[in-house]
């Protein structure tokens, strides 16, 4: 059964607000665009830019460890290269993350936003190259699968808001749960063609609103009460490179 694209997002700050988008252009070997281009160091991570490496999550503000995160707004202009950044009671950022002013006023607004909840000092840090802030060195693009979450969503008696998963990509019309079994197996998604790499290994991010800020439901716990893994979603690494659109075909893999 073949599927199609529900639904894009990249999110340009590790951790921060998804951006939706209407297409993408996915290439050989690189990250998604723009996504996961930066990120905010938890006190000192041991990442150089210099020579980019994969570093574990939890150096840095994700959801995972600070739900508040979730609070801020965040929108970067492609064309100006502006991050806009708006939370609560808090005033508006605007800056470029390409500059150190830039750079120093979003990590001065975000040190003022999570108060006592970051142990900082926070480090505004960027990718280079194909580098990507991944949450696993191999996971280059992730793919959600909307049933999968409304089968769960059913499951826990609740309506799971997907973007709790915080994919690129958004699926409708895969089979609940067939993507689990799909590992090293080929499909395209748009104009574009990948093998599918593996599970994604869901965490503590997930039980957080993305609307609210507040960690509500224990997702993880549900996953493994409900299947037996803590799986949902799916990381792809790209063959050929593609556009990749709204309501563009999703194919199901063949064996």
């Amino acid at each position: 059964m073949n599927g199609h694209v529900a639904a894009i997002f990249r999110h340009p700050v590790k951790g921060f607000t998804p951006e939706s988008l209407t297409h993408v252009d996915l290439a050989l070997g690189e990250g998604f665009p723009h996504d996961r281009a930066y990120a905010v160091e938890n006190g000192p991570s041991g990442y150089d830019p210099e020579a980019p490496a994969f570093t574990p999550k939890h150096k840095f503000t994700v959801l995972a460890a600070i739900p508040r995160v979730a609070a801020a707004r965040t929108r970067l202009d492609d064309a100006s290269g502006v991050l806009t950044a708006q939370a609560p009671g808090a005033p508006t950022f605007a800056g470029r993350l390409a500059e150190p002013e830039g750079r120093a006023g979003f990590e001065a607004w975000l040190t003022d936003l999570l108060g006592d909840a970051a142990r900082g000092p926070l480090k505004v840090v960027d990718a280079r190259g194909a580098f990507r802030f991944t949450d696993h060195p191999l996971g280059q693009v992730s793919i959600v699968n909307l049933a999968s979450v409304r089968d769960l969503s059913q499951r826990m008696g609740v309506e799971l808001d997907p973007l709790r998963f915080r994919a690129n990509l958004y699926v409708e019309g895969w089979p609940a749960w067939a993507e689990n079994d799909w590992a090293e197996l080929e499909l395209m998604v748009g104009w574009a063609r990948a093998k599918v790499f593996k599970p994604i290994v869901r965490c503590a991010a997930t039980e957080v609103d993305p609307t609210t800020a507040e960690r509500d439901l224990e997702v993880v716990k549900a996953l493994y009460d409900n299947y037996g893994h803590v799986f949902c979603g799916i990381y792809i690494r790209m063959t050929t490179a593609g556009r990749v659109g709204l309501g563009d075909a999703a194919t199901e893999p063949q064996p």
